[in-house]
């Protein structure tokens, strides 16, 4: 018997590219899409959706039993630089829904939970370079503080009652599919979109950021890769470090002007700054590329090339 899966935030920038995947590999039918506003239309047309607010156990819990539901993806979050202006709301959100997650769980009701963290837990006193998978974390932003309370909840509910319940940290992701979300990397998604628009762009970060940066591809293929694996594989229960590539935001736009020799970028550092200057630069993802054979594929040239390409052909300019 074929799983069921719902993902919760399935119209975010991750949950969208991850609800059409999932429906790919498990069949429309098979994956229930759901956020508290539709989706795109191809998200809308391939399979069911439901209008749902995470916060509300009574409300999934519904739907879970509705559907049937095996596997949850929780990917409804509030991200670093929108909570910081909303910090109750972001706790709110960020928090409660990974508890009635995991609490769905810990009563069978589900048998398995994706939830993603991010480079967000780490703060400043981390090791900036080659990031390891334990070292110390002292988040400064609203974000990181929910996905590192979230880490220990996770690690928690599987020591406690045993629930199956796997993570990675995702660096900043770039995808032509969907517009940023409000994330302190989302300049490197926008930056494409002002390349072929306008020839030029306003950098809310200095040039010389260096940031762990991942095409959304190689992000959706490690999520659905860690929970397809077995779970004696699975040693980390709170979240796993994942690496892709790292730039700084003159680097990405010289990779364009290779591309555009016209590109013009403008730096002028705004609150994100300092949300940035907290983060890693390089992660150290070996814990993860042992237990469950992860392996980025996309470098920074490669990305430009489908970000270009694929804008090019894309009516979301």
């Amino acid at each position: 018997m074929q799983k069921s899966i719902l993902i919760l935030g399935a119209c975010g920038q991750i949950g969208t590219e991850l609800t059409m995947a999932l429906r790919e590999r498990y069949g429309n039918d098979k994956v229930i899409a759901s956020d508290i506003r539709e989706g795109n239309s191809a998200l809308m047309e391939s399979g069911s959706f439901e209008l749902l607010d995470a916060t509300n156990y009574e409300a999934v819990e519904n739907i879970v039993m509705h559907y049937e539901i095996e596997e949850v993806y929780l990917m409804a979050a509030m991200l670093s630089a929108t909570a910081e202006k909303f910090p109750m709301r972001a706790w709110d959100l960020n928090m409660n829904s990974l508890l009635h997650v995991l609490n769905l769980a810990k009563d069978k009701k589900i048998s398995k939970v994706f939830w993603p963290s991010s480079i967000a837990v780490f703060g400043s006193n981390t090791p900036k370079e080659d990031t390891p998978q334990h070292t110390i974390m002292e988040s400064s932003t609203v974000y990181g503080i929910s996905k590192q309370a979230g880490e220990r909840w996770c690690a928690y509910y599987h020591k406690k009652y045993g629930v199956d319940v796997r993570s990675v940290r995702y660096p900043g992701l770039i995808s032509w599919k969907t517009l940023p979300g409000g994330g302190t990397t989302d300049y490197a998604i926008d930056i494409y979109h002002n390349a072929l628009a306008n020839k030029k762009y306003s950098c809310f970060l200095k040039q010389d950021t260096k940031l762990p940066m991942m095409y959304m591809d190689d992000a959706i293929r490690a999520t659905i890769a860690i929970m397809e694996c077995d779970a004696e594989a699975i040693k980390e229960r709170s979240s796993y470090n994942l690496a892709g590539m790292s730039f700084t935001p003159a680097e990405l736009a010289e990779s364009i002007r290779k591309r555009f020799p016209n590109f013009e970028v403008e730096y002028h550092p705004d609150f994100r700054q300092d949300i940035a200057d907290s983060w890693p630069s390089s992660i150290d993802d070996s814990e993860a590329r042992k237990d469950w054979n992860w392996k980025s594929e996309f470098d920074l040239e490669q990305t430009t090339e489908e970000m270009i390409k694929n804008l090019r052909s894309s009516d979301t300019l």
